[in-house]
């Protein structure tokens, strides 16, 4: 195109081809990162090919010159249209009638009416659409690049990887998808009622997927591009099925597993079992546990940090999930005798680097051949199990908390705390009481 003729080079760089467009560098990113303008990286440092660059004005020019043309396509605010046109190779009349080649006259479809539009230059036509919109198209946020800035910016450097990938997911499979070219200001409550109505799974899975729209919304609301966040209207109702609560191991089970520990035929599997059945740990502070951890003098294991696995299969070493959850808990001596197959050094499991996910599902699948358990082996269960009889056998709930590294005593009576007692205990304790 003639707009290029004065660039002699093949790769250009953002700042070259900012110059070309005649933009400031900044719009040229919003360019690139929207994906309007395809470049590559090198280390650090984007190239654009200048054959890129030359697709991305022959598609502009397309859509501007197109008979219906759509009015949400419309150029980058500050791309200097008139200059464009000009420069181009690209003429909306005949090359043989100078004076027609400046003019411009076009229809466009305006709220389903076919409206014509005359003008002298690209510019001007450019202005009469926006006035005829009644306001300016460039003043509006795609959801989509308003969402990930917020994602990249605020959202992924302060949370946790597995958090962060989760809301990424979200993004991905739900967001994006159900507003896709549509802005920030134009989502409505209907719209996001419709977003959670298409929504498939638990009521707490779309209760999650609220809260981070809650939080895009909410930024919207702070920069001043809508009056209010329609995700917290109180017309927007979050239905769905109840997720399954984890049930507890019966006591049968648990001695079960506890006799045939020793059956377990790899040191390290045995090692982990001990730990699991008889301590109220998480899957992630036993991964975490460090040969300095386990204090056979003082029969204590301390709980420092934790090991999770956001990317489905490398471990990643963090801190534990709360304040509360660093703590010391008491070492079973049923579990001491089976602790020696344990690495010598470094992480209990593992050694230098802790278990990948994958080792540990082959490791559970290895438990439950190896005692001819008639279940799956389930690290979750195993801690609900152990609060269950923890506060069933002693019935002091501060105990259970401190034991479970909860930081309040409501989190372990919800969600862990499920009783042995049946219905039939209960009435029969009612009788004892009103038969004296």
């Amino acid at each position: 195109m003639a707009l290029l003729n004065q660039c002699p080079d093949d790769i250009l760089t953002v700042q070259g081809a900012a110059k070309i467009l005649k933009i400031p560098a900044d719009e040229m990113h919003d360019l690139l990162a929207s994906g309007h303008i395809k470049h590559f990286t090198i280390g650090n440092s984007i190239r654009i090919p200048r054959t890129f660059l030359e697709e991305f004005l022959e598609k502009q020019c397309r859509v501007l010159y197109n008979t219906a043309i759509d009015l949400t396509s419309a150029a980058p605010r500050s791309l200097d249209l008139d200059n464009c046109i000009a420069q181009s190779d690209f003429l909306p009349f005949s090359e043989g009638d100078t004076e027609m080649a400046t003019k411009i006259s076009q229809p466009v479809m305006v709220n389903g009416t076919k409206v014509w539009i005359r003008a002298n230059t690209m510019q001007e036509f450019t202005d009469k659409i926006i006035k005829l919109t009644g306001g300016s198209q460039s003043g509006k946020h795609l959801f989509a690049d308003y969402a990930w800035n917020w994602y990249n910016t605020y959202s992924k450097p302060n949370v946790e990887t597995a958090t962060a990938t989760t809301y990424k997911r979200q993004l991905t499979l739900h967001f994006c998808p159900a507003f896709e070219g549509m802005a920030v200001e134009d989502i409505t409550t209907d719209d996001v009622q419709r977003l959670f109505n298409g929504m498939t799974g638990a009521k707490t899975t779309k209760d999650k997927a609220r809260m981070v729209l809650n939080q895009i919304m909410d930024a919207a609301v702070e920069d001043k591009l809508i009056a209010q966040n329609p995700v917290k209207s109180r017309r927007v109702k979050i239905t769905g099925k109840a997720s399954k609560a984890t049930l507890p191991y019966s006591v049968e089970q648990m001695r079960f597993l506890v006799q045939h520990i020793r059956d377990i035929r790899n040191p390290s599997d045995r090692a982990f079992l001990a730990l699991m059945v008889l301590h109220p740990l998480r899957l992630e502070e036993v991964l975490g546990l460090r040969c300095e951890d386990i204090d056979t003098e003082d029969m204590a294991i301390h709980i420092c940090r934790a090991v999770t696995h956001p990317t489905r299969n490398q471990p990643e070493i963090k801190e534990t999930k709360t304040e509360a959850s660093a703590r010391t808990i008491g070492l079973s001596a049923l579990a001491l005798p089976h602790l020696s197959g344990t690495s010598e050094c470094g992480y209990l499991f593992g050694g230098d680097k802790p278990l990948s996910q994958m080792q540990v599902k082959r490791m559970l699948g290895r438990i439950k051949q190896d005692t001819g358990f008639n279940e799956n082996i389930t690290p979750r269960r195993f801690r609900t199990t152990v609060l269950t009889d923890l506060y069933d056998q002693t019935k002091d709930i501060k105990l259970t908390q401190a034991a479970a590294g909860h930081t309040t005593p409501t989190m372990t009576l919800k969600h862990y705390v499920k009783g042995r007692e049946t219905s039939y205990q209960a009435t029969a304790a009612v009788e004892r009481a009103y038969s004296a």
